[in-house]
């Protein structure tokens, strides 16, 4: 009797996560009424939250372009992916046809986050960044132009973090905590273009979940431009880091399970750790395992 219940509970899981093949309408309002009630509440609390201890000014814009190294830049290019991904994986699942999903559900991020950048125009501590619209619209464009050019993403768009010993020396401004350093901590973040190796060659005896990834990342930076005083009496250098890596494809895992193929879309977009060669100013490093 268990095993039935259980038999019949998994049926049901299995045939709501299963995309429609014709437009679902009650999916698609559903869709739309909690995408709108997330963003709106998200957008809600960055103004009462992160705003409010600012500042207001007119509107205005910045040129933070040279600072932290792009890694800021590269953290708009990456969500800005990640959510029109994300976007177009929903509205498929209510039904809607390929050409709507690229319209409004690849430009979810683009469209949020030139949302917070108006708020950040209305900051007098920040400013609408026009480096930070082009990097959404890199990110955006990853994915779009993917869909376009293969009907598949087979460059992903992901990110690692460790932690640094600088966080500890600026927790206001590289954050205070493991969940405020991934967010604020360039120093130990790193984004990757992971590209797979299947999906190129299409060689058999390529397995389909493995991928080569090239990663970008950044270290020595206690503020957003160079420091020179700063990095005089701590002996602190800026360098740029790149990298060179293997990686796995969750998405391409085969499962009949409806609820672990949900858990491999959303989680990969995290670098798996492997073997990393590492090339900066100083010369190549090699990490047994690097994340």
């Amino acid at each position: 009797m268990l095993w039935a219940l259980a038999a019949s509970s998994q049926s049901k899981v299995d045939t709501f996560l299963t995309p429609s093949d014709t437009l679902n309408k009650p999916r698609r309002q559903a869709l739309i009424i909690a995408e709108s009630s997330v963003a709106g509440i998200t957008l809600l609390g960055l103004n009462q939250i992160w705003y409010a201890d600012f500042e207001r000014s007119k509107f205005h814009t910045i040129n933070d372009n040279n600072e932290w190294l792009q890694m800021d830049k590269m953290g708009h290019v990456f969500s800005s992916y990640q959510l029109g991904k994300h976007g177009a994986h929903l509205l498929n699942w209510s039904g809607v046809d390929k050409k709507d999903q690229l319209i409004y559900g690849a430009t979810l991020g683009f469209a949020f986050l030139t949302t917070v950048e108006v708020l950040d125009g209305f900051s007098k501590e920040w400013g609408f960044s026009w480096g930070d619209m082009l990097a959404n619209a890199s990110g955006t464009g990853l994915y779009i132009g993917q869909e376009l050019l293969w009907k598949e993403q087979r460059i992903a768009l992901k990110f690692s973090f460790h932690q640094t010993k600088y966080a500890s020396q600026r927790p206001d401004k590289l954050g205070n905590g493991f969940l405020e350093q991934i967010l604020k901590d360039y120093n130990g973040q790193t984004y990757w273009l992971s590209g797979n190796l299947h999906a190129f060659f299409n060689e058999k005896d390529l397995p389909k979940w493995l991928n080569v990834a090239v990663g970008y990342g950044a270290d020595g930076m206690l503020t957003g431009l160079k420091d020179v005083d700063n990095q005089l009496l701590t002996n602190i250098s800026r360098q740029r880091q790149f990298y060179l890596s293997f990686d796995v494809n969750l998405s391409n895992i085969e499962t009949n399970s409806k609820v672990l193929k949900l858990f491999f879309d959303v989680f990969n977009m995290i670098k798996i750790p492997f073997p990393t060669l590492e090339i900066n100013k100083k010369g190549c490093v090699f990490h047994l395992f690097y994340y």
